[in-house]
């Protein structure tokens, strides 16, 4: 029998995947590259290409970076799905951190394997300061990533007193 484990959960890595690449279509297809559509008041959609990684880390490494970024990704995401497989079925919390994150880096591994650039276009921004433009992956890599310290902070603690006190 096989063993249980949270690769179940690798439908909402796919889910994000899907959903990633649908809204980069889309934003390739509507929008013209680096100019600003405002949606309401502090958000802008904005096209623009991303040949580094976080925050545009990178960009102009003159396109070593590229083949860098394929690399760790693949890895990291290699090193997930190892993860999911071995965590426990009961472990959803983590488990569905670990997919949003699978899901995200994937989806932008996809575009850096495919364009050789990563497509962002959400511009959020307050008066004249505007935070670097992202996609739908790197929001669920971000919300994993937050999942996992609330992990480690809050349910790893707890599971450590509760098997302190067995």
């Amino acid at each position: 029998m096989a063993k249980a484990n949270s690769l179940v959960w690798s439908w909402l890595s796919l889910l994000v995947i899907i959903c990633d690449q649908i809204t980069k279509n889309i934003a390739t297809e509507k929008l013209l590259y680096y100019q600003s559509v405002e949606v309401v008041p502090g958000l802008n959609m904005t096209l623009v290409h991303n040949t580094g990684a976080a925050f545009s880390f990178l960009s102009q490494a003159g396109g070593w970076q590229r083949w860098f970024f394929i690399v760790l990704t693949s890895t990291i995401s290699l090193g997930l799905v190892y993860w999911l497989y071995t965590l426990p079925r009961q472990k959803v919390w983590l488990a569905a951190a670990l997919s949003l994150v699978l899901g995200g880096a994937l989806g932008n591994l996809w575009d850096r394997v495919k364009l050789g650039y990563v497509i962002d276009f959400i511009d959020v921004y307050y008066q004249s300061w505007h935070w670097p433009a992202f996609n739908v992956a790197d929001s669920c890599i971000c919300i994993g990533a937050g999942m996992l310290i609330v992990d480690a902070i809050w349910f790893d603690r707890a599971e450590v007193t509760t098997h302190n006190k067995s």
